[in-house]
């Protein structure tokens, strides 16, 4: 009797299991488990960078062994977009392999993780009333009206979504696609096309301005309020750079860790199926808008690696970074090398150009439940016209379904540990020592970068930034007769070596050291 009800335990104890098994993107307290255990591994330091004014946590994973701060780093980023819930997974799920499956990758690197810098925002994923947000907690006056969040969204049709409304109208300036009839475009004016529609976020004019969702009881958006190119007086981006307690706290964290030499985030903007264009005018401006040669051309490099990795094609996309957004920041204010991927990317179906019919034309195929059908409502600012809700709903064309992300994760986590196993990697060759007599000895030395990176972007060298590399003598100063005891080099390209010579009135052995903590660094003795 105890045997069987032993083995009827067991049995419902496997399907209530599999029954709770992940069916979607987590929610906030179950990526806070999920982090909570992966700090339980020796190689993880897990710190709490602050808190939101929502009073969520921002994590920071840094991850590694022996002495983390001294070996090449790769920062990896998640949730700089709220909507963008797929970026969170592909993080956690990078960090859970990393320490879980390719441990031996931390013997020459360290990573850093940054889940999620929007966990404001992240969390209306799973509210009852669901949209696309980006904006934190904090109230702001987005329409500067005296009056903050006096005029967001409102759910018009009662579906827990948030979608788009039409009002019919000869003098709007959209139409139906001719791809899709669901999907609206802008009119053509210079071939002739006339508009049908406005078109606003479903709400409704609180305020009596006239305007439609222009102050929403969001606050700032992470992605929109770094110091690159900041957007001033823009909605969600706040009146002051860098204002938020998040963007703060992980600026002040990441200025204080030299080792990074790159990011790869997963954000709308995109340079690693499509790599930056350089643009010799816009690179002599006096604010740089252009990526720089050498390291568009590292840039490209990376892209073929990447595309080679993650076969799936990016449709038309073109999003190379917006202003005020952190993959642009961590190269031209940060000066490190800086990637950014969707990491997905809807398949081309039957033709389609316009995005949104492809994306239809698509999830039709595969019986998904993407679309709000377009529904006739009345609206208390439109009392004698027609008006539809509908649309696209919402985080369904920028995320995929939950079952497609294990694979997702597992290319690009091939992804970013190809690209750590490219990092420099600086090495002494020829090492010679030659005895002159009287007591003294020439050493002559390469320094050679083995990598096809640079040690430095190009932009870190003009910016003057990061740490040059410095070659060491460990011989006392009255014991070195010609040659430097420290030698700065500003970087080493790809497999490039510099020589250096010493003459030293010693009975040996001697150390050589170089290196920068984003470079690593390499040491050698000299026996004579």
């Amino acid at each position: 009797m105890r045997k069987h009800l032993f083995f009827g335990l067991l049995l419902a104890t496997t399907i209530c299991g599999n029954s709770f098994a992940q069916s979607d993107y987590p929610t906030l307290s179950q990526t806070a488990q999920r982090i909570q255990k992966l700090s339980a591994n020796h190689a993880v330091e897990l710190k709490t960078l602050t808190k939101t004014a929502g009073g969520k946590e921002i994590y920071a994973l840094k991850i590694g062994t022996g002495a983390k701060d001294q070996k090449p780093a790769i920062a990896v980023v998640g949730g700089v977009e709220g909507y963008h819930v797929l970026s969170v997974e592909l993080a956690l799920q990078f960090a859970e392999k990393l320490v879980g499956e390719n441990a031996k990758a931390l013997e020459s690197t360290t990573f850093y993780v940054f889940p999620n810098l929007s966990p404001d925002a992240y969390a209306q994923y799973h509210d009852a009333l669901k949209y696309e947000r980006r904006g934190n907690a904090v109230a702001i006056d987005h329409d500067r009206d005296g009056v903050a969040g006096d005029n967001g969204y409102r759910d018009l049709n009662g579906d827990g979504l948030i979608t788009w409304m039409r009002i019919a109208d000869p003098m709007g300036d959209w139409t139906t696609s001719k791809e899709d009839a669901r999907v609206l475009v802008k009119a053509d004016r210079a071939k002739g096309e006339a508009g049908k529609y406005r078109v606003f976020k479903e709400s409704v004019d609180s305020d009596k301005d006239g305007k439609f969702a222009e102050d929403l009881t969001e606050g700032i958006a992470f992605n929109k309020s770094l110091s690159y190119k900041f957007p001033v007086f823009e909605p969600l981006a706040g009146d002051i750079a860098v204002s938020q307690l998040e963007s703060r706290a992980l600026l002040d964290y990441l200025f204080e860790q030299w080792n990074i030499f790159a990011f790869v985030t997963f954000s709308p903007a995109n340079n690693l199926s499509a790599p930056l264009k350089y643009s010799a005018g816009d690179a002599r401006k006096r604010v740089v808008t252009s990526i720089l040669e050498k390291d568009q051309a590292t840039n490209a490099m990376v892209s073929e690696l990447y595309t080679k990795t993650v076969p799936a094609k990016a449709f038309q996309q073109t999003n190379q970074g917006t202003d005020g957004d952190f993959f642009q920041w961590a190269y031209f204010h940060f000066a490190r090398y800086s990637f950014s991927t969707p990491a997905y990317w809807n398949p081309e179906y039957k033709g389609k150009t316009n995005a949104e019919a492809n994306f239809l034309a698509w999830s039709d195929s595969l019986k998904q439940d993407t679309f709000v059908p377009w529904t006739a409502i009345k609206h208390p600012d439109f009392p004698n016209q027609q008006v539809e809700v509908g649309g696209i709903k919402p985080f369904k064309l920028v995320n995929p379904p939950f079952e497609k992300v294990g694979e997702i994760a597992k290319q690009h986590n091939d992804f970013i540990l190809k690209l750590a196993a490219m990092q420099p990697k600086l090495e002494f060759h020829q090492l010679k020592s030659e005895s002159l007599g009287n007591g003294l000895t020439r050493i002559t030395v390469d320094l050679f970068n083995n990598s096809p990176l640079p040690t430095h972007s190009e932009m870190g060298t003009r910016s003057r930034w990061l740490r040059k590399l410095r070659v060491d003598i460990d011989v006392p100063a009255d014991q070195l007769i010609s040659g430097d005891k420290v030698k700065l080099v500003d970087s080493l390209g790809a497999f490039e070596k510099t020589s250096f010579s010493w003459i030293v009135r010693s009975k040996g052995p001697v150390q050589l050291k170089a290196g920068a903590p984003h470079a690593g660094f390499a040491t050698q003795t000299v026996t004579f």
